[in-house]
């Protein structure tokens, strides 16, 4: 008794091998999340009052320096994208209608995109300062987040 192994499909394009390198950046996003999100979770664990501190103001105040904009903006643009690259090894394993195919890659990355953008925005416009009413309702964290805002 014998077996066939089939001859895998291939996509191979003379030029750019975009195969090789989303295998290259799943390898170099993954080494440098795990040091991101290491790294976040001992600032914001072990440092300080550890996960006692973690509150409104906690976040207002971290979101308050470029560094750790920066930080979180770059573990949430590597991890969505190593997300979505792992998903579309997925689904080129296993669509096998090809239409079918290229709508799911393109929905993932629209998704991808969207969610970036929106993490973005939501990370470098964040402002814990509104009016005088809500940031009462942030009862004894209100004192924190008042320190953070301008005098008007």
């Amino acid at each position: 008794m014998s077996v066939v192994i089939e001859t895998p499909r291939s996509r191979k394009r003379p030029g750019f091998n975009l195969e090789k390198y989303g295998w290259m950046y799943m390898r170099l996003s993954g080494v440098l999340l795990v040091i991101l999100i290491f790294g976040h979770l001992f600032a914001n664990l072990m440092v300080g009052e550890g996960i006692h501190a973690i509150n409104f103001a906690f976040v207002a105040g971290k979101w308050a320096s470029p560094f750790w904009q920066v930080w979180d903006v770059t573990m949430l643009v590597l991890a969505l994208i190593h997300g979505t690259n792992g998903m579309r090894t997925l689904v080129n394993d296993y669509a096998e209608v090809e239409w079918i195919r290229r709508t799911l890659v393109w929905l993932l990355w629209i998704v991808c995109a969207t969610l970036i953008v929106i993490g973005i925005l939501a990370l470098t416009t964040f402002t814990p300062c509104g009016d005088a009413s809500s940031i009462s309702l942030l009862g004894k964290d209100g004192a924190n987040v008042a320190a953070l805002c301008p005098v008007k």
